[in-house]
């Protein structure tokens, strides 16, 4: 929305409009400990991907696409949502890593080069 109007507040000055969303009774659930993300101008996508150890591979089980706009929401929400969780279940602790990236989305052991990185991923 270019105007900078929140459109859930559209039409009325001060009120949040309800919006009914309905979860599908068949809605499957999926576990993922691995994702990927890229992103073209008009995109981001986010796999994710479930890898379980002692498996020869992993699997996508997820993409989803969003704008720009919706996925820096989305980052906000889930900080906000983490810094809840924090305060009530106490800090989440994450091993040194060289890096987040590393930690969050190397590859697993003997994929990808020496490295982690998986040459053939980045010819897509």
């Amino acid at each position: 929305m270019s105007n900078g109007v929140n459109p859930q507040n559209q039409g009325q000055e001060g009120k949040q409009k309800k919006i009914a969303i309905e979860v599908p009774a068949d809605l499957a659930a999926h576990y993922a400990n691995l994702a990927f993300i890229t992103h073209t101008p008009a995109e981001i996508v986010i796999d994710f991907a479930q890898y379980l150890p002692r498996m020869p591979k992993g699997r996508i089980v997820s993409r989803i696409l969003m704008s720009p706009m919706h996925a820096k929401l989305f980052h906000a929400a889930l900080a906000q949502n983490l810094s809840n969780y924090e305060r009530q279940f106490g800090e989440i602790r994450l091993q040194q890593r060289t890096s987040l990236a590393d930690e969050l989305f190397r590859f697993p052991p003997g994929e990808g080069d020496e490295n982690g990185n998986d040459e053939d991923k980045d010819k897509e």
